[in-house]
């Protein structure tokens, strides 16, 4: 059994990647609905921010974490994490497995060429996978119920969502019930890493908790203000966390 901690008033599963593909394989058996998530700084940020957004991330039935500095937190906060679990490395390796073991899949979100060429670049690089479809994140919010609908008859056992945050969650959390897909996973910006729009970071910088700069240099005017303005309340979290820790171990 997986211990789940709470970090910055958010569940957090201390899952390996291994252990990981092995819940979500016990999903997919099941056939119930379950939703995922991964938190990193900015998610954690948001969450602190708006209660509805940790509602949802805490109601998820597995939540890992990517992102080195919260890894590096959880031990500074005497709750250490086994290891980051990268939501472009766990897509990854979730595509693989589903060719492997003939799991449908649906990609959901950014524009329709990017989905379009996910979709082909995966069904070549494993050719046992079943898409059971795909769809651009681009729509209106009174045609919101037929998306979720359209995925619902797809049948899928994993649905990728790649559309930001709070967005994402938001969508799960509302039609994950009605959709009925056994695993559904937001995956952010993973499209683009996929086909080689964006680059990911060299190994050293992913190890050294340095990818977020990685990608700042790749898109500095879009990047700045969520990593040097809005992501830097996440020091004040760990402050607040850690004298929190702190006042509970002398009471």
């Amino acid at each position: 059994m997986n211990d789940r901690i709470t970090l910055m008033g958010c569940q957090v599963d201390n899952l390996t990647m291994e252990e990981t593909l092995g819940k979500v394989e016990g999903f997919i058996a099941s056939g119930l609905p379950h939703q995922h998530v991964v938190v990193n700084v900015d998610k954690l940020v948001k969450a602190s921010r708006d209660p509805g957004l940790r509602q949802i991330i805490n109601d998820c039935a597995l939540v890992n974490v990517d992102g080195m500095p919260v890894v590096w937190a959880s031990r500074l906060l005497g709750k250490p994490l086994k290891e980051r679990v990268a939501g472009v490395d766990l897509f990854e390796a979730l595509m693989q497995r589903a060719g492997e073991k003939g799991w449908r899949v649906f990609l959901l979100g950014a524009r329709e060429e990017v989905v379009s060429r996910v979709a082909e670049t995966y069904a070549r690089k494993y050719p046992g996978l079943m898409l059971a479809g795909h769809r651009n994140g681009y729509w209106k919010g009174e045609e919101e119920a037929a998306v979720a609908e359209q995925i619902r008859l797809s049948e899928a056992d994993l649905l990728f969502v790649a559309i930001s945050s709070p967005k994402k969650e938001q969508f799960l959390g509302q039609y994950q019930a009605q959709m009925r897909i056994p695993f559904a996973m937001g995956v952010g910006g993973t499209f683009d890493v996929a086909i080689g729009r964006v680059k990911r970071a060299p190994r050293w910088m992913q190890r050294s908790g340095l990818e977020w700069f990685y990608r700042f240099l790749q898109e500095p005017r879009r990047m700045f203000r969520r990593y040097f303005i809005e992501d830097m309340a996440f020091v004040g979290l760990f402050v607040k966390e850690a004298l929190k820790g702190k006042q509970a171990g002398q009471g």
